[in-house]
């Protein structure tokens, strides 16, 4: 039925232009954001047959979401649907973003406590159905995170993928305000033996996995790849049905300017992106997410791993060109990324 099938939660992002502070901000830009909506989005835009499933408040902050996941071309018509009780105790997530320049970092603040899909319990959705030739799944620990509901039904989905055959691809994706490093380790050891790739910085495999990589700095600003390569290594031999191990390296000059590589090792060999140096930041939220939406369209598409990090690498810096959670790159301006292509103006 479908390519790839994420599920998560997606909310509304309000920002304030201009760098300004939420505080002393005068209007509010609206996108939609969300990690495996923009997983979702990423690869409709790659051309590929896309749904995300979720659980939304029948209103207009659920339709909102709706009606632009469709405009990206992502089928949502696997969304459980909730009435809304007219107070908010029943209600869809914002978060809010302070984009930073300089020194100062960017900033996001949550208002996603008791979401829709936090509510989520097992039997809710008809995994069965959606799986039904579907290629791939992807879903992330931000979902988890969210409720032991949520939790729960991310377990089901996973074991119902592993039943019909698909492929699964899991993001660590560590938020600390969501829940604990010990949390997150107890819950997703019972996701690993579903999951074939398995995708992470150096913070969430260490706080996730209980892996640390040596060589890490304390705020996980800057990372070696050769230290990476250890915790991937040990990440397979914990998890041997993991075929894959991906994840993004970036290094935070200033709140606008990152130099930003990736990396994918499939049991046996490394392989390296270029470095895209000084890559100038638009916005950098949707970064990590974009690397696996380019991740899961290459191996689907069958690119060996070199090709399939080269493109994740290019997809993903160039989202962070655009405003907003969503990639709008296209093929060609990926493939010159990779190329190394000129910035001048195309006419």
């Amino acid at each position: 039925m479908y390519d790839v099938v994420t599920f998560g939660e997606a909310m509304i992002r309000l920002s304030s232009p201009e760098y300004r502070r939420l505080e002393n901000a005068t209007k509010l830009d609206v996108e939609i954001g969300g990690g495996e909506y923009n997983v979702a989005v990423g690869c409709a835009h790659l051309g590929m047959k896309s749904a995300w499933v979720s659980r939304l408040v029948d209103n207009w902050t659920g339709w909102v979401i709706r009606n632009k996941g469709c405009e990206h071309g992502v089928d949502m018509s696997n969304i459980v649907w909730v009435d809304f009780d007219g107070v908010g105790l029943e209600r869809n997530g914002f978060y809010h973003m302070e984009v930073g320049v300089g020194p100062r970092a960017s900033a996001v603040t949550y208002d996603r406590g008791h979401s829709a899909i936090s509510k989520i319990e097992l039997g809710m959705v008809d995994w069965k159905s959606v799986f039904e030739g579907t290629k791939w799944f992807h879903v992330s620990g931000i979902t988890p995170a969210l409720s032991d509901g949520a939790a729960a039904a991310t377990l089901e989905a996973l074991q119902a993928a592993g039943d019909a055959g698909v492929t699964a691809s899991y993001d660590l994706n560590f938020r600390s305000k969501l829940w604990s490093s010990e949390k997150a380790q107890e819950t997703t050891k019972q996701f690993m033996p579903f999951v074939k790739v398995l995708i992470g910085n150096e913070e969430d495999f260490e706080k996730v996995l209980g892996l640390k990589a040596e060589g890490a700095t304390e705020d996980y600003s800057a990372l070696d790849p050769e230290s990476y390569k250890g915790v991937a290594r040990r990440a397979v031999e914990a998890y041997p049905n993991v075929d894959y191990v991906g994840t993004t390296l970036r290094v935070a000059k200033t709140g606008l300017l990152n130099d930003w590589r990736t990396l994918l090792f499939d049991g046996k060999e490394f392989y390296l992106s270029r470095i895209y140096e000084n890559l100038e930041l638009v916005d950098r939220v949707g970064g990590g997410d974009n690397f696996s939406a380019g991740i899961v369209c290459s191996l689907l598409e069958g690119k060996d791993p070199q090709a399939t990090v080269d493109f994740a690498g290019a997809y993903s810096a160039l989202a962070h060109t655009f405003p907003g959670d969503v990639n709008w790159a296209t093929r060609s301006e990926v493939e010159g990324a990779m190329k190394g292509g000129s910035a001048r103006i195309k006419r």
